[in-house]
């Protein structure tokens, strides 16, 4: 009977082990929690990119549609970035005032284009699009702060229909083969 018990017993802290390793394999893939800062920083980075680049896109896009983009997106990230400010005030977080070195730089080579910049552009509009659903994603779901966290996921059904419009975009152009 001893034995059966330990025998028993073994199996309930072997199962245990499984069902921890298990747990700490899900947490693993899962991305890394950020900070509250961190996720305001970089999102705040990421509004001022696409409202300063679209703006640069309005002078210099030679197709409609492309200039089509850069309105709506200047239009939903500024009022994106006055919400995020207001949330970061009520925190107590100060983003930076300017753009990161990694948001400067592909805002620097937008400005140096001149043969090819509606490809250019909607190619920046793209990746940060892309990188930014995967932040608001990731903050919606594993962000620390309630405010930030339900702000992430308002605001990212937003981010993927600019997505989609980016990629429809994309698509037309090459399409055309060149810019009009």
């Amino acid at each position: 009977m001893k034995m059966l018990m330990s025998g028993g017993a073994s199996l309930v802290v072997l199962g245990l082990c499984l069902v921890l390793m298990g747990s700490a394999e899900e947490k693993a893939k899962a991305p890394a929690p950020r900070s509250d800062e961190d996720f305001v920083m970089k999102a705040a980075s990421a509004g001022m990119f696409e409202v300063q680049s679209s703006k640069l896109a309005l002078e210099r896009a030679k197709n409609d549609k492309v200039k089509k983009l850069a309105q709506h997106m200047i239009d939903d990230h500024t009022k994106a970035n006055k919400e995020l400010m207001g949330l970061a005030q009520a925190l107590r977080l100060t983003p930076e005032s300017k753009m990161s070195a990694k948001h400067q730089k592909v805002y620097d080579k937008l400005e140096s284009t001149r043969e090819g910049f509606d490809q250019a552009y909607v190619k920046a509009q793209l990746e940060g699009h892309e990188e930014a659903v995967a932040l608001f994603s990731a903050e919606s779901r594993n962000g620390t702060n309630p405010m930030l966290k339900k702000w992430a996921g308002q605001t990212l059904p937003t981010l993927q229909m600019h997505l989609q419009m980016v990629q429809d975009c994309a698509s037309g152009l090459k399409e055309k083969g060149k810019e009009k």
